[in-house]
């Protein structure tokens, strides 16, 4: 990678796996924060996790019901129910507890510890309640009835020892494992560092992303389309895909074919990047703004400097769609910059490709979680595929996991954005292969 003034570096084909390799070489995983739970959703731990204390830290009732001695309701009945004396309740939270003798029980509700003298819990359902009557479908609220705390209850079955009871350490032991570096924090692992009492947890942060495309024929979604005007799609099918990378997406709106205001733009944008991805103004029209605007940075040119310090390489690769790329490092940090093509389906591959992996990369995911999966599935269409000599074709394709098989979707064109809509997978055609017959086995990336 040139850390020299941009280039263009198209007088020879790079392929898809050197294009990507550049681009891992120079990313490096940020540097670790530490983060409110709730921050740190998304993030990739970075630090063993291990539990202070067992959980549950004590034992407790896993139903609402009354904590007993087994030897009190043995034999118990409906016919011949067993009748305890009730002492007092126990709810979750509870601080000091009774202690349970002969011929007493609690009222106890999920979650309470199972206090002294207890050693099993009978549903509420399995007695009367409390209320002298048959069986109860439920306790009356302690606020509503606070005498049915006192008084009597009749136990109509048996229970083993610890039946209905949560032991101290069941969920995890203290000194356990919790969680492990490098595990991504979901809802479930958010749970569980809250449980066992984290409130901060050391991670690498979600990459910053910002995305802008360009062109003077784009149009914002919601506004009135003009004579020769498109929407732009790039802009907002990049930033969902940064998004399900892992990333935190900016949005940049679409900027007009003038360097000065790329540049301009892009110089802003550095102070909240941790890798830049632009769209289009990247092949070899007059109207090229991206290599147009790059073409100064690094080389010390007036209104260059904010953005010097790195360089863009702008090069062709063997692949379709998507043959131009641009990529390298700008500004003071060395931001890592892609720009890639601006056709909407060349785009969105190329994310995949390359700009996906740069975020996982940037997250501090190990490198068997950087790339989409992939498998092997065999091909089925009504005719053969054709793909260009010397060119890694990357087709849109619909995935049957349970037949393994693979169908295409749409056409070969680059701007067919409605089949892309419709493809949960592409389809990859080697470099040395011209046509591919139906029931031929092509390897197939996973896009969901």
């Amino acid at each position: 990678m040139s850390s020299s003034a941009p280039q263009d570096t198209g007088h020879r084909l790079w392929s898809v796996d050197e294009h990507l390799a550049d681009v891992l070489a120079a990313v490096r995983p940020l540097e670790p924060i530490e983060l409110q739970l709730l921050d740190a959703q998304g993030c990739v731990l970075v630090e063993d996790v291990t539990v202070p204390v067992a959980l549950p830290p004590f034992d407790n009732s896993s139903m609402d019901g009354y904590a007993v001695r087994t030897a009190d309701v043995q034999g118990a009945s409906e016919e011949f129910p067993a009748v305890l004396t009730v002492i007092g309740d126990v709810a979750a939270g509870s601080g000091e507890l009774p202690t349970v003798g002969p011929g007493e029980a609690a009222r106890i509700m999920t979650g309470a510890p199972l206090p002294p003298g207890a050693e099993a819990v009978v549903p509420v359902e399995w007695t009367d309640g409390g209320t002298g009557g048959g069986a109860a479908a439920g306790m009356t609220p302690a606020s509503a009835a606070p005498e049915q705390a006192g008084g009597e209850v009749r136990v109509h079955r048996s229970a083993e020892a610890r039946a209905h009871v949560r032991a101290r350490g069941s969920d995890v032991q203290a000194g356990d494992l919790a969680l492990a570096a490098g595990t991504v924090l979901g809802p479930p692992q958010i749970a569980l560092l809250a449980a066992i009492g984290r409130g901060t947890v050391r991670v690498r942060p979600r990459p910053r992303v910002v995305v802008l495309s360009t062109g003077s024929e784009l149009v914002q979604p919601g506004e009135a389309l003009t004579s020769g005007a498109i929407y732009d799609s790039n802009s907002f099918a990049l930033a969902a895909a940064a998004r399900d990378a892992g990333a935190i997406a900016y949005r940049v709106g679409a900027v007009a074919d003038d360097a000065d205001t790329l540049r301009a733009t892009i110089e802003d944008q550095l102070i909240r990047a941790d890798l830049l991805v632009t769209t289009g103004g990247v092949s070899v029209g007059a109207y090229d703004v991206v290599k147009e605007a790059l073409s100064s940075v690094g080389s010390g040119e007036p209104g260059s400097e904010d953005v010097e310090g790195g360089g863009i390489d702008f090069r062709k690769l063997a692949m379709q769609p998507g043959k131009p790329q641009g990529f390298g490092t700008i500004g003071p940090d060395h931001t890592p910059l892609l720009a890639l093509p601006g056709n909407p389906v060349s785009s969105y591959v190329s994310f995949e490709l390359f700009v996906r992996p740069a975020i996982r990369t940037l997250m501090g995911l190990p490198e068997t979680e950087v790339r989409r999966p992939s498998v092997r599935a065999v091909l089925t269409a009504d005719k053969a595929l054709g793909s260009p000599a010397g060119r890694r074709q990357f087709l849109r394709g619909k995935y049957d996991a349970e037949s393994g098989t693979v169908s295409p979707v749409g056409g070969s064109g680059s701007h067919l954005i409605a089949a892309l809509a419709h493809a949960d997978s592409l389809m990859v055609v080697p470099e040395d292969v011209t046509s591919v017959e139906p029931g031929t086995e092509l390897e197939v990336v996973l896009l969901g």
